[in-house]
């Protein structure tokens, strides 16, 4: 499914600053997850997950304003993925899969994300189910 070459479990300056700068994006969306009550709200009521792809998605039908929500958060993560795979020197689909799996591992009991088999899962206390190429 996902295209991602060989990982070695051993830490290198480039995935130690990919890690970081992964982890900056999953803040700066917790944080505007606070500043809009709209996101927030849709997040906690189980309309909206975290996908292994390091995209939102709707989890069933979604009102229209809910995939607007959506939709202008996933343009925001896009160009960022876009220009830190650049710096990182990976490519767009290889850095957004990362921050997936960092943001569906920040996810906290209740909230959905993708499982590995494509469903939506709900979090428990429980440590989250993950691709088995996330890092």
């Amino acid at each position: 499914m996902f295209a991602l070459g060989n990982y070695s479990k051993r830490p290198t300056p480039k995935r130690l600053a990919t890690a970081v700068a992964v982890l900056a994006l999953v803040s700066a969306t917790a944080a505007s997850a606070q500043r809009d009550p709209a996101y927030a709200a849709a997040r906690a009521a189980g309309e909206v997950g975290e996908r292994m792809d390091g995209y939102l998605g709707a989890v069933g039908a979604a009102a229209p304003d809910v995939r607007k929500i959506i939709s202008d958060i996933n343009i925001k993560r896009k160009q960022v993925y876009f220009e830190q795979a650049e710096e990182n020197h990976v490519t767009p689909d290889q850095y957004a899969f990362t921050a997936g799996c960092t943001a569906i591992d920040r996810t906290v009991p209740g909230e959905k994300y993708q499982a590995p088999d494509g469903s939506w899962a709900t979090r428990t206390s429980a440590p989250p189910r993950k691709h088995p190429q996330c890092p």
